[in-house]
């Protein structure tokens, strides 16, 4: 077969499997064309406004650039493309897969291989969010003005449902961790409006089918009323909210507890309240932290980090990292696994870092070695006191 009658029946292969809605993707490699810096194309279908397209992704050594054809002319590239400018070119239909390519020689080839079974594939202009909290037939998201009566997420609505959304997906693998029914009382501290308390029962309830009691602590009696009123009409028994402090609150049976966002020692509180309660799975998100910033400032150790310290923004970031860690540590000291990392609650806001533990088995003998580097680490920048550490009275 002539080249040009490999190409011809590549180019109908292609035609077809749009019209059957059998086409998945192309990928196009080993360049020869003139954009030295261009490396490989990769075409997908998507619809945008109801009309399918296809999209075109320029890998470039640097850097990618999408551009979106109608179909016919889409199709029309890849076949002027394959015929002058790439080597190789293999097509993925929901049936087969067709390599196409040039020798050395000049000469051009075609092969394929057929699927035992069909491929699913789905079309779309962007991947499918995974959302663990369908807004439909949501009371509790409508009464937050999250959503429209018709569970339709409001315009000004929509970085607040994607936190929703992103919170507990954090939160679904280190449940899913836990041990077989374990997860009997959930305690989110400083819970606020109740966006994420109700996100998370909802999850626990209605997704993974949970028997859990979940209640929100917080001080400010009108939200607490405006929560529970809530609660109860969203059928959420289980839920329940109460008025007071961190510092205050008394619970000897928590599994899981959350305190996001609950202002420099309110942290310290939390963690506290859960390795008392010996909760299973501990989730905080601390912010300002200025016990130990005044502490360092106070200080005034010389050390080798001086020269960054001694400018404000780098002093508060070196305050943030001492505090958490030694968080860290002294969650570690009671038997919790512990990991520190880095999530963004949405767009509006700047990095947060989240702190978790999950219970483990006590290690008597690294004890001695983990007092020894909090002592250590309070030495080297100047600290008298962890408001943890001293809550423990370590």
């Amino acid at each position: 077969m002539s080249n040009q009658s490999v190409l011809q029946e590549f180019h109908q292969q292609l035609t077809d499997s749009i019209a059957t809605n059998v086409f998945v993707k192309v990928s196009l490699g080993n360049y020869q064309g003139n954009d030295k810096d261009l490396k490989n194309i990769y075409v997908r279908r998507i619809k945008i406004k109801k009309e399918e397209m296809l999209s075109f992704t320029y890998r470039y050594k640097t850097r990618d650039i999408v551009k979106n054809f109608p179909v016919d002319d889409g199709i029309a590239r890849i076949s002027h493309f394959i015929s002058n400018d790439f080597r190789i070119c293999t097509f993925f239909s929901t049936l087969r897969e067709v390599i196409v390519e040039h020798d050395k020689k000049g000469n051009v080839s075609a092969r394929e291989r057929l699927y035992p079974t069909p491929l699913l594939t789905a079309l779309s202009h962007d991947k499918e969010k995974k959302r663990l909290i369908k807004p439909a037939d949501k009371s509790y998201l409508k009464e937050l003005k999250i959503t429209d009566d018709h569970g339709v997420v409001y315009k000004n609505a929509q970085d607040k449902y994607k936190q929703i959304n992103q919170y507990v997906a954090l939160l679904d693998p280190l449940i899913r961790s836990l041990p077989a029914k374990s997860l009997k009382k959930v305690v989110d501290m400083g819970s606020g409006k109740g966006y994420l308390t109700f996100a998370l029962y909802d999850y626990l309830t209605n997704v993974l089918k949970t028997e859990v009691s979940v209640t929100g602590v917080e001080y400010r009696q009108d939200l607490v009323d405006l929560c529970n009123k809530i609660a109860v009409s969203a059928n959420f028994s289980g839920l329940d909210f109460v008025e007071g402090t961190i510092e205050a609150y008394e619970a000897n049976d928590i599994d899981l507890l959350i305190a996001l966002h609950a202002c420099d020692t309110a942290t310290d509180d939390a963690i506290y309240k859960g390795i008392k309660a010996g909760a299973e799975l501990i989730v905080v998100a601390p912010c300002c932290h200025k016990q130990i910033r005044k502490q360092i400032e106070k200080g005034g150790v010389s050390n080798d980090l001086d020269f960054l310290t001694k400018y404000g923004i780098f002093l508060e970031r070196q305050s943030e990292m001492v505090t958490d860690g030694i968080r860290a540590l002294i969650l570690e000291y009671f038997g919790y696994k512990t990991k520190v990392f880095e999530f963004i609650s949405d767009q509006h806001t700047p990095k947060n870092v989240l702190i978790v533990g999950i219970k483990g088995k006590e290690n008597l003998s690294a004890r001695a070695e983990l007092l020894m580097k909090i002592k250590e680490t309070k030495k080297y920048f100047g600290i008298g006191y962890h408001h943890l550490e001293k809550l423990f009275s370590l």
